[in-house]
């Protein structure tokens, strides 16, 4: 099984998985599947949502936890599946790579290193992409709720 193949067949168990839960729940959605890179990308779209993404998605986040133990429930194997609601993860993605950007200019005018506000595992990856991208370094400091990144200048 391809790799391509084998994200495609973690969507469709992701998707059969949260068409359950929106049925059970009685919410109106539709499901979007695609392949991002090395990962499955699964979108629940339309209807009434904002309560599948909760208060600074954190309800997004744990929904995305149980899609990808579904995941590993059918295949055995761990996904890194990415689940986005009513385009919040899109709209965020916006927003950090925005936040990253000022931090780059900063840590290259200043010369010293940026501490950002704690994020989320996918907030940090965001960062860190945008920082890598910009030739720059940046590594993620702290625990549980307080992990941040931090921005570096180059080496």
């Amino acid at each position: 099984m391809t790799d391509s193949t084998k994200l495609e067949a973690e969507g469709d168990i992701a998707a059969d998985f949260l068409e359950e839960l929106l049925d059970i729940a009685d919410l109106d959605g539709d499901i979007d599947m695609d392949v991002d890179g090395d990962r499955a990308a699964v979108s629940i779209i339309g209807g009434d949502l904002k309560h599948l993404v909760g208060r600074d998605g954190e309800v997004l986040e744990a929904l995305q936890e149980l899609t990808r133990l579904a995941v590993y429930r059918e295949t055995g194997e761990r996904s890194r599946l990415m689940l986005d609601v009513d385009g919040f993860r899109a709209a965020r993605r916006l927003e950090l790579e925005a936040v990253a950007a000022g931090a780059i200019e900063k840590v290259k005018a200043e010369g010293q290193p940026v501490a950002l506000d704690p994020m989320s595992p996918f907030e940090r990856k965001v960062v860190h992409d945008v920082v890598a991208e910009a030739g720059l370094t940046s590594e993620s400091e702290g625990a549980d709720r307080q992990r941040h990144v931090v921005v570096h200048p180059a080496s």
